[in-house]
C-alpha cells in the first residue's frame, strides 16, 4: 500500500508539460510527507487541468467522507472488476505528480521496519496513475478526491514491498488523460511496474512515520548512493 509520497518540484513537472492547464490554481508549497485525507495535486482527464483534490477516493455515491479512508489505493489487477473503480477507469482518470514515495521494509528481526524513500535516479518528477471522482455533501458543496493505483513490484521494490505505485511513462500521459470514455482493456497495459533501472531507493529517518512532520530532512539518505536501479542504506530502528 502506498501511504506517503513527496511532491517537491511541482512547478518543474508542470513546466515539462505546457499542455497542462494551470489557470486559477494557487502555487502549492513543497510537500515532503503527503498523507491520506490531505489535499494533493492532480491533473484530471476532464480538462487536463491541475487542481487540488483529497487523497482517498470518495465516490459520488458514498454516504460520507469516511469512504475515502478505505480507498487511498486501487489495485491495477482488479480495477475492471471492482464496481467502485470500473466506471472511473473508463471515464475519470488522473495524473498525480510526485518526485518520490516512501515504503517500509521489514528488518531481519521481523519486528521493526526501515522507512525507505524511492525516487527516479536524479530526482526528476514523475506521475502516478490515479482515478478521481466528485462527491457532494448534504449542503451541496463538492469534494473532488482521488485514489492512487498500485501494481506489482519491480526488481528494485521487491526486497522492500510486494506492491508499488503505478508510475506512468511520460509518453503515455496524454493517452491516460484522454477525455473520452475508454474501454478498460485499452489502458491496463499502462499500469505495469516501472523499469527498475531508472529508479533508486535509500533508507531515511523514522520521523517520516508521523504525518505531521514535514521538511527536507525527511528525504536525507542514511548513506551514500551506489547507482541506478539500486537499493542502498539500512536503518534498523523501529517505526
Amino acid at each position: 500500500m502506498l501511504g506517503r509520497f513527496t511532491i517537491i518540484r511541482l512547478s518543474e513537472f508542470l513546466d515539462r508539460f505546457p499542455w497542462i492547464v494551470r489557470s486559477g490554481v494557487a502555487p502549492m508549497p513543497p510537500r515532503y510527507n503527503a498523507a491520506p485525507s490531505q489535499a494533493i495535486a492532480a491533473v484530471t482527464n476532464a480538462q487536463s487541468k491541475i487542481d487540488y483534490v483529497r487523497w482517498g477516493l470518495v465516490p459520488s455515491w458514498a454516504k460520507d467522507l469516511s469512504a475515502g479512508n478505505r480507498m487511498i489505493n486501487a489495485r491495477a489487477e482488479t480495477l475492471a472488476q471492482k464496481p467502485a473503480f470500473a466506471r472511473l477507469l473508463r471515464r475519470r482518470r488522473c495524473l498525480i505528480p510526485a518526485d518520490g514515495f516512501y515504503e517500509w521494509r521489514k528488518n531481519p528481526d521481523g519486528k521493526t521496519k526501515t522507512p525507505m524513500y524511492i525516487r527516479m535516479t536524479g530526482g526528476r518528477p514523475f506521475a502516478f496513475a490515479g482515478l478521481w471522482d466528485t462527491w457532494r455533501d448534504p449542503d451541496g458543496a463538492t469534494v473532488p478526491s482521488c485514489t492512487i493505483i498500485t501494481t506489482g513490484p519491480n526488481e528494485l521494490m521487491r526486497p522492500i514491498h510486494d506492491r508499488m505505485p503505478a508510475i506512468l511513462k511520460e509518453a503515455d500521459y496524454r493517452r491516460w488523460l484522454t477525455p473520452e470514455e475508454t474501454p478498460a482493456e485499452a489502458l491496463t497495459d499502462l499500469l505495469a511496474p516501472y523499469p527498475a533501472g531508472e529508479m533508486e531507493a535509500f533508507a531515511v529517518s523514522k520521523a517520516v512515520n508521523r504525518p505531521s512532520v514535514e521538511g527536507p530532512q525527511l528525504i536525507e539518505p542514511a548513506c551514500e548512493p551506489s547507482g541506478s536501479g539500486t537499493l542502498w542504506g539500512d536503518e534498523s530502528s523501529p517505526e
